[in-house]
């Protein structure tokens, strides 16, 4: 066979024994007719160009891919002229072991291999949550860019005065919560320093706390009403309003958070003991029974809503190619709910203090809460005891000028 007519597309060249398995991936991914036929004929354009040069599809480097999109763009063609555009056909041949893998770029300053270094530690050693790590090793880039400059990277002669003098110069242009998370952030990392013989002495006593009065704010819930609005929202006569209604439902009635909901995947819903696996920070696992109303929503969008897809993910995309939700999408359908619903924006948190209220308001105690959010520490939880104002009442002391 010299030729694949593949949704109408004929593909030639080095590319040609790879067109049939790529049609077929497209379409596990959910392309429609029309949009998996343009990925084709970016595949047959590749190809020629390819033949034009000699090239084999083993060639492909990401330099080359480069030079191709770059007399893509020369030749006027109007789509698909960026990396992004390029990446499905991409994924698919370096997944198949056809096309060379892109080569991960060298550290190759000292800030750099620290800051890879950390990065490992991190997930080696630490096993903190992925967006925990992104926000210590940006933060130490920060720091030690500042600290280190292109010097060689020697924190031999780092002194608790520049640390504390780092720390207030910083603090000072961020808000209190960017503060307090640049303060765990430096401190890990100056503990990481001490252990790997960077610096000679232990610096993270030397970083100021950041000024705050743990339980000093209230959580700020959404109320029942609020919810039932946003629930209301939710079009269950197309599919992603099945998905987005499920989705709401497990972050009120659960209080799971955005990240927690993006990682579920098929296999952690227990239908016959009724429990769902969740994923929380530091990499746990715990089960949790699954209410009878979100049991409901969930079989409504796996029966009706869900698309045929590859992917184990619980939710996703719509759009193809289909793969399972990030937090960031979780999050924005959460704002897009609240503008269905006319309510001011609210953050997915918003709808897991919610919950903690409601729980509490029903007659839990704070360890039940505590238990449902997976709160490592129970001190954690106790803010909530501020929300839960019918039995605070009960422990006021009347006004002494109180009329009688």
């Amino acid at each position: 066979m010299t030729v694949a007519d593949l949704f109408g597309v004929r593909v030639t060249g080095p590319l040609l024994p790879h067109a049939e398995g790529f049609s077929e991936r497209l379409t596990e991914l959910g392309y429609t007719r029309l949009s998996a036929a343009d990925q084709l004929r970016l595949m047959a354009h590749l190809s020629r160009w390819l033949a034009s040069r000699g090239l084999g599809a083993g060639q492909l480097t990401p330099q080359r891919a480069e030079q191709f999109l770059r007399a893509r763009r020369c030749a006027g063609y109007a789509s698909r002229r960026s990396q992004r555009g390029l990446a499905p056909l991409l994924d698919y041949l370096r997944g198949q072991g056809v096309s060379p893998q892109p080569m991960p770029a060298a550290a190759c300053t000292p800030v750099q291999r620290m800051a890879r270094d950390y990065h490992v530690y991190l997930v080696q050693e630490r096993g903190l949550a992925a967006g925990t790590i992104r926000r210590y090793v940006r933060d130490a880039g920060l720091f030690l860019t500042e600290l280190l400059g292109q010097d060689d990277g020697d924190l031999g002669a780092l002194t608790p005065g520049e640390v504390t003098d780092f720390v207030l110069r910083e603090c000072r242009r961020r808000g209190s919560g960017s503060a307090r998370n640049l303060v765990a952030s430096l401190r890990s990392l100056l503990r990481f320093c001490y252990l790997q013989g960077h610096t000679t002495r232990e610096l993270a006593p030397a970083v100021p706390a950041a000024a705050s009065w743990r339980g000093a704010s209230l959580p700020r819930g959404v109320d029942a009403g609020a919810v039932s609005r946003l629930l209301r929202s939710c079009d269950q006569r197309t599919a992603m309003g099945r998905r987005d209604y499920a989705i709401l439902v497990l972050l009120s009635r659960l209080g799971l958070r955005v990240a927690e909901v993006a990682a579920l995947t098929l296999d952690d819903v227990d239908w016959r003991h009724g429990e769902i696996v969740i994923r929380g920070k530091g990499g746990r696992q715990e089960r949790l029974p699954l209410p009878a109303d979100a049991g409901q929503a969930l079989a409504g969008y796996l029966s009706y809503g869900r698309p045929a897809a590859a992917s184990r993910f619980l939710f996703l995309r719509m759009p193809a190619p289909r793969g399972g939700l990030s937090p960031t999408g979780i999050a924005t359908i959460v704002r897009a709910a609240c503008d269905r619903a006319g309510l001011p924006r609210a953050g997915a948190h918003r709808l897991r203090h919610g919950a903690a209220s409601e729980m509490l308001r029903a007659g839990a105690g704070l360890p039940e809460v505590a238990q449902v959010l997976r709160h490592a520490s129970l001190a954690t939880t106790a803010i909530y005891a501020k929300v839960d104002r019918a039995a605070l009442r009960s422990l006021a002391r009347p006004w002494p000028w109180s009329a009688a």
